[in-house]
């Protein structure tokens, strides 16, 4: 069995292949945001019914005591859906910066934890072969 066709592995590289797209996209938005017109793009988000697709787990809570905690919808925003663009820049395509490069910094720190995960994965599966290094 190679690496790759261990399924932690094959998607750990599938995420890593999108956020490097997204990485592309989300540059060509910025590198036109002064262009009259242009339409910013970005991909649809990663389909993580294939980072679970190797796992059968599954997790649930009970509670004990009723009294033991509270849940209530609506609390500290997780119902917020994010807004549409509502800004229109002077050249009229509705790319704001400040967005954009908030986009690249997520978009390149969850790069870095997916590229972390899987030199992990490696070392760990190094150690079990008994190669330690």
């Amino acid at each position: 069995m190679g690496l790759m066709d261990m399924p932690v592995f094959s998607a750990l590289t599938d995420k890593m292949r999108w956020h490097q797209t997204r990485q592309g996209l989300l540059a060509e938005n910025v590198a036109n945001a002064e262009t009259p017109g242009y339409r910013g793009r970005d991909l649809k988000q990663f389909d993580s019914g294939t980072m679970s697709a190797f796992s059968s787990a599954s997790l649930s809570t009970s509670a004990t005591q009723p009294m033991h905690f509270s849940v209530s919808s609506g609390v500290g925003g997780f119902d917020a859906q994010r807004m549409a663009n509502f800004e229109i820049t002077p050249e009229g395509n509705g790319i704001t910066l400040e967005e954009e490069m908030m986009k690249v910094t997520t978009n390149m720190m969850d790069y870095q934890a997916a590229t972390s995960l899987y030199q992990k994965s490696v070392r760990i599966l190094r150690v079990a072969l008994g190669k330690n290094a």
